[in-house]
């Protein structure tokens, strides 16, 4: 029995590394997983245990506990979740504000999943090289909003290298998932960092202005500077696993900081009286966009009601 990691899912097989040797592996019976139910068993980033089948093949018996793991809605089965990866030591999402848009409510789900599974993350501003005077503007108020709240962000042009450099010393000796819609540079940071991959990459599609997708699997890759990189699909959204309405905002760092000072302990912030989270909104200590991706959070997984029918315990 040999121990490996899995480079690349394509649902049936899974190519396993091990011993700087590649296994083209598939699953012996049915691998049952104890934390969460997902469409698939078996993720890129998994350690897994396998016995060799012939000289470049191999039978994979269990999985070896994970440090953490990212997921999202399985597209064709609305009710089930597909897991992305798995023991990501850190999350790379990647910006862009136009060709194609990446907003503020799609960055706040992606950290908001990101928290609930202890991943950090680098918020990656690219293509900074296309930028007009007022989008340097706008660049500038999103990341004084994201800084403020604690997370990291990196001002890069995937395309010609500028500021990319910063961001390999923060990926040096880490496994690192590379997320983003479509067409917003995954593939050409990965290539400016390891030019001889030659990941394909392609030009927005004018008649929709979003990314053609060029990643269908997610599939790991070995970098310079020990660095291993998970590519992953163009993704749209996020769906929320096991986070109830009363955990939700616990997931956005500015909410967790004022919720002691709520009235209520059980107060969801949303009509509540003498809610300390939408004082802070008031005085600017909590930003509105944040707040109101937690409103179309709660909307989404029908957990929004009324403070009369959740909050009775004062704090």
């Amino acid at each position: 029995m040999l121990e490996g990691k899995v480079y690349k899912s394509t649902g049936s097989w899974y190519l396993v590394r091990s011993k700087n040797k590649f296994f083209e592996c598939r699953i012996k019976g049915k691998i049952r997983l104890r934390d969460i139910s997902t469409t698939n068993p078996i993720s890129v980033g998994d350690d897994v245990i396998f016995e060799i089948e012939d000289q470049n093949t191999g039978i994979i018996s269990d999985i070896l506990p994970r440090s953490n793991y990212i997921i999202r809605k399985s597209v064709k089965l609305s009710k089930q979740y597909h897991i992305i990866a798995s023991n990501i030591d850190l999350s790379i999402l990647v910006v862009t504000l136009n060709n194609p848009v990446t907003t503020n409510n799609f960055i706040d789900r992606f950290l908001v999943t990101c928290k609930a599974y202890d991943i950090p993350v680098i918020l990656a501003f690219n293509k900074i090289d296309t930028f007009q005077k007022n989008e340097d503007d706008k660049i500038k108020e999103m990341i004084n909003m994201y800084n403020h709240i604690g997370y990291n962000c990196d001002l890069i042009s995937a395309k010609f290298g500028d500021g990319v450099d910063n961001l390999i010393a923060k990926m040096k000796n880490k496994t690192c998932m590379i997320s983003g819609h479509s067409g917003v540079g995954k593939s050409t940071l990965i290539n400016y960092i390891s030019p001889g991959l030659s990941l394909k990459t392609k030009e927005i599609s004018s008649s929709h202005n979003q990314g053609q997708h060029t990643t269908t699997h997610a599939e790991m890759f070995d970098l310079d500077s020990n660095i291993r990189v998970i590519d992953t699909p163009g993704i749209r959204g996020f769906g929320l696993v096991d986070i109830s309405k009363n955990e939700l905002g616990d997931f956005f760092p500015e909410f967790f900081k004022a919720k002691d000072k709520c009235k209520f302990k059980d107060c969801l912030h949303l009509d509540e009286p003498n809610c300390n989270i939408k004082s802070e909104i008031t005085n600017g200590e909590i930003f509105e966009s944040r707040y109101n991706t937690y409103l179309d959070m709660m909307k989404d997984h029908n957990i929004y009601r009324k403070s009369d029918e959740s909050c009775n315990s004062e704090s």
